[in-house]
C-alpha cells in the first residue's frame, strides 16, 4: 500500500492593498497608512490634497454607483469609509454595503478618500476626480 501526503500551499499577501474604484476603474493612491502584519508598514503623508491634485483627474457622473476592489484581502475588515472632499469641506458617502457607494450628485471637482481599518492596520488611499 502506498500512501501519498501532501498539503496545498497557499500563498498570503500581508502588505496593505492595492484599491481600485471597481465601476469607474479610478485607481487609488496610498497616502497614510500603518500596516503592522508581519512587517510594519510605514507611510505618512502630510497634505492628502495636494498628494491627490498630483494624481490624474477622472471623469464621473452624477451619482454613479461604485465599489472597493482590493487586490488582495488577507485581512478582516473593521471599518471601510468613503469621503469626498470639495475644498476644505468633507463630504461623507453613505456606504449602501460593506464596498459599494454613490458618488455625490453635485457637479464639480472632489478629492476621494477612502478609509480602511482592518485587522492588520489602517490604510488612507486618494484620488482627484470631476464628476459631470
Amino acid at each position: 500500500m502506498i500512501l501519498v501526503a501532501g498539503c496545498i500551499a497557499e500563498e498570503y499577501d500581508y502588505s496593505p492593498p492595492s484599491i481600485t474604484l471597481g465601476s469607474t476603474g479610478i485607481q487609488m493612491v496610498e497616502s497614510n497608512i500603518d500596516w503592522t502584519r508581519v512587517d510594519e508598514y510605514l507611510k505618512e503623508t502630510e497634505d492628502i490634497m495636494a498628494l491627490a491634485k498630483q494624481q490624474p483627474l477622472y471623469r464621473v457622473q452624477a451619482s454613479t454607483e461604485d465599489y472597493i476592489q482590493f487586490d488582495h484581502q488577507d485581512f478582516a475588515i473593521q471599518q471601510l469609509t468613503v469621503s469626498v472632499w470639495q475644498g476644505d469641506k468633507q463630504i461623507p458617502l453613505d456606504m449602501k454595503t460593506e464596498t459599494t457607494f454613490n458618488f455625490p450628485s453635485q457637479v464639480g471637482e472632489y478629492v476621494v478618500e477612502v478609509n480602511l481599518v482592518s485587522d492588520n492596520g489602517s490604510a488612507q488611499y486618494v484620488a482627484n476626480i470631476l464628476i459631470e
